[in-house]
C-alpha cells in the first residue's frame, strides 16, 4: 500500500476560516478571543485530548500487529502513528505557551496544516478496518473505531464546530489516560520494529513491573487506553473517574501509586491531593500528576501540595515509567522503614515487658536514663516471704512438668494480687515467694497493703486446692522496717533487698505454720486497730534474740 490514499478515500474538507489573520483582540467565534490566555489555554488542552487518543490506540495496534504478524496493519498503524506525530508537533508549535503568553497565535495556518495528516488517520484507519483479515484480529476493529472518532472530535475542534466558549465549562480533562501519553507519547515511530513491544521499552516479559496503580481521569477513553497500557507492564490497576471516587478506592483498598488528573468534575486533582495529604493514612501514597496544563504556577502548586511528580502532556514513555519506578521504590522503601520501625518498636515492647519482669517500673525506668549503679535506703517497708510447706514432697508426687505447671500458676496468682495491691514482687526461689510494700515506690499504708495481700494469698490458694484436687499449704511471714533496695549483677542482673528487716521476715515465715499468716510486733503496731490479730507469744528466732510475734487473722 502506498503513502497516498488510493481511489475511494473521501478526505475531510475543512469549512473555511477567515482570510485575514486575527489581530489581538478580534473574535474567533462569539466570545472568545486570540489573546484570551485562558481560553486559548483550554483549546491546546482540548485538541491534545483526541490527539493523545489517536496516538495510543495506535501504538497499542501496533503492539497487536506484531503479536498476529500482520504486515499490512503494521504498515498502515505505522503510517497513522506518523500522522499522530505530525499533528502533535504542529500543535505543540501553533500553541506553545509563549506564543499563548504574546498573542502570537496563527490557528488558520494551524487549521490548515493539521487538516492533510487528520485526513491520512481517519483514511488509513477506515481503510485497515474494511480488510476482513485485519478485523479478524481481536479488538482491532474497536480501537479503529476510537481512533477514527478521535480524529474526527479533533476536526470538530479545529473547524470551531465546537464553540471555544464550551470549553470553559466543559470537562476538557488534562487526560492522564491515554496511552500515547502514559507510555509512548512523543516516541517516533522507527521505519523498523523486529524487537518486540516490550524490548522496545527497554521491558522483558520475565522483568513485569509490580505495583497497585489507581488511575483517576473523568475521560473513559483515556482510563482505559492508560489501564490496559499499565496492566501489560504487569501493574495491577484501578480506574476512577473523579476525585471522590478516587477517595472512596483509597479508603477500600490499599494502593501504591496514585496517577491524577487535575481538571475533572465534583473533585479535581489539585483538591484530590490535599484530601490525600491530609488524611493520615493516605498522605504516605505517591501521586504524579498528568496534565496537559503545563504552566510554571500548575507544576508549583501540585509540589508544593505534596505531589510526588509532575508529568506535562504529552510525555516521554520510557520517562514516565522510569518516574512510575522511582516513586514506586521510594513507596517500597517507606514501607519498609515503616515495618523496620514497627518491628524496632516491637522489638523494644518486648524488651521492656521482659525488663519489667526482672525489674520493678520505677528502676527500669532509671536504667533506661542511663543510671548504672542503683542503691536506695528505705525507711519504711513491710517484706512478705510465703512458702509452700512440704514442697520436696509434692515434687516427689508429681512428674516435674506438671509440678512446674501448678507452680506456675498458683505464683501467677500472687503475681496478680501483688499488682491490685501496689506491691512489688521481688522474686522467687524454688517454692518462695518474696513481695514488698513500699518499695522502691513509696506507699503510706505498705503494711495494711501486705496484710489484705498475705489474706487474699491464703483465699486464692484454697480455691486452687478445690480445682485440682490437692491439698497444698503455704506459710507467710511479715515484717516492718528499713531496707537497702538495689541492682546486683551486670549482665544477668536483678533488683534484691538487704537488711535485718527482710532477714527477719524471712524467718517469720520459715518458723511460722501452715495457713497461718506470722507478723513482727513492728508489723502490728503498723496495722494498728484495722485487722484482727492473734499474739502466738514469744518465739526463738535464729541469729536473733527470743521474739514476740502474732497471727493475723482477718481485716477488722
Amino acid at each position: 500500500m502506498s503513502d497516498t490514499p488510493p481511489s475511494g478515500f473521501k478526505p475531510y474538507t475543512a469549512a473555511p476560516w477567515p482570510v485575514s489573520q486575527p489581530k489581538s483582540g478580534t473574535p474567533l467565534k462569539e466570545g472568545a478571543k486570540v489573546n484570551d490566555f485562558e481560553t486559548l489555554s483550554k483549546l491546546r488542552h482540548a485538541l491534545r485530548t483526541p490527539l493523545n487518543q489517536i496516538i495510543g490506540y495506535t501504538e497499542m495496534l501496533m503492539e497487536s500487529a506484531e503479536e498476529h504478524a500482520s504486515t499490512n496493519l503494521l504498515r498502515d498503524l505505522k503510517k497513522i502513528h506518523t500522522a499522530g506525530g505530525q499533528l502533535l508537533a504542529l500543535l505543540n508549535d501553533a500553541l506553545a505557551p509563549w506564543k499563548i503568553e504574546t498573542g502570537k497565535i496563527d490557528l488558520i495556518a494551524m487549521r490548515r496544516e493539521m487538516i492533510v495528516p487528520l485526513n491520512s488517520v481517519i483514511g488509513f484507519s477506515e481503510l485497515s478496518g474494511e480488510d476482513p483479515k485485519i478485523a479478524a484480529i481481536p479488538g482491532v476493529a474497536d480501537d479503529l473505531k476510537k481512533i477514527r472518532q478521535a480524529a474526527r472530535n479533533l476536526f470538530a475542534l479545529i473547524e470551531g464546530e465546537t464553540d471555544l466558549g464550551d470549553i470553559a465549562a466543559h470537562s476538557l480533562s488534562s487526560n492522564l489516560g491515554s496511552a500515547a501519553e502514559a507510555v509512548l507519547g512523543s516516541i517516533p515511530t522507527p521505519t523498523t520494529r523486529t524487537a518486540p513491544f516490550f524490548d522496545f521499552l527497554g521491558v522483558e516479559k520475565s522483568q513485569l513491573a509490580t505495583g497497585r496503580i489507581l488511575v483517576v481521569d473523568d475521560d473513559a477513553m483515556n482510563r482505559e487506553m492508560l489501564s490496559r497500557r499499565l496492566q501489560k507492564m504487569g501493574y495491577k490497576i484501578r480506574e476512577a473517574e473523579n476525585g471522590n471516587r478516587a477517595l472512596d478506592e483509597l479508603k477500600q483498598r490499599p494502593f501504591d501509586l496514585v496517577l491524577l488528573d487535575i481538571i475533572m468534575p465534583e473533585l479535581d486533582g489539585f483538591r484530590t491531593l490535599e484530601f490525600m495529604k491530609t488524611d493520615p493514612m493516605l498522605r504516605h501514597v505517591p501521586v504524579i500528576m498528568l496534565t496537559a496544563l503545563d504552566e510554571v504556577e500548575s507544576t508549583v502548586r501540585c509540589i508544593e501540595a505534596g505531589a510526588e511528580d509532575y508529568v506535562p502532556k504529552p510525555f516521554n514513555p520510557v520517562i514516565l515509567r522510569a518516574r512510575i519506578n522511582a516513586s514506586l521504590e521510594k513507596k517500597r522503601l517507606r514501607d519498609q522503614e515503616q515495618a523496620a520501625l514497627l518491628q524496632l518498636q516491637s522489638e523494644r515492647t518486648k524488651s521492656e515487658r521482659l525488663l519489667l519482669n526482672v525489674l520493678p517500673q520505677a528502676i527500669a525506668d532509671r536504667l533506661k536514663q542511663g543510671e548504672r549503679t542503683i542503691v536506695d535506703s528505705f525507711h519504711e517497708c513491710t517484706v512478705v516471704f510465703a512458702d509452700i510447706v512440704g514442697f520436696t514432697q509434692i515434687v516427689a508426687k508429681y512428674s516435674p512438668s506438671r509440678t512446674v505447671q501448678l507452680l506456675n500458676e498458683l505464683f501467677s496468682a500472687f503475681d496478680r494480687i501483688a499488682e491490685t495491691h501496689r506491691l512489688e514482687k521481688i522474686k522467687t526461689i524454688g517454692d518462695s515467694y518474696m513481695m514488698v510494700g513500699g518499695v522502691p515506690t513509696a506507699l503510706p499504708e505498705h503494711a495494711a497493703a501486705c496484710a489484705q495481700a498475705s489474706l487474699e494469698m491464703l483465699e486464692n490458694l484454697r480455691t486452687f486446692n478445690r480445682r485440682y484436687q490437692i491439698d497444698w499449704a503455704v506459710r507467710i511471714g511479715m515484717n516492718s522496717g528499713p531496707v537497702i533496695g538495689g541492682i546486683i549483677g551486670t549482665k544477668k542482673f536483678a533488683y534484691d533487698l538487704w537488711g535485718e528487716t527482710v532477714n527477719i521476715a524471712s524467718r517469720m515465715e520459715s518458723h511460722g505454720q501452715p495457713w497461718r499468716i506470722q507478723l513482727t510486733d513492728s508489723t502490728r503496731k503498723l496495722l494498728g486497730d484495722k485487722f484482727k490479730t492473734e499474739e502466738r507469744g514469744v518465739i526463738e528466732i535464729k541469729n536473733a534474740e527470743p521474739m514476740r510475734v502474732f497471727h493475723l487473722s482477718s481485716p477488722v
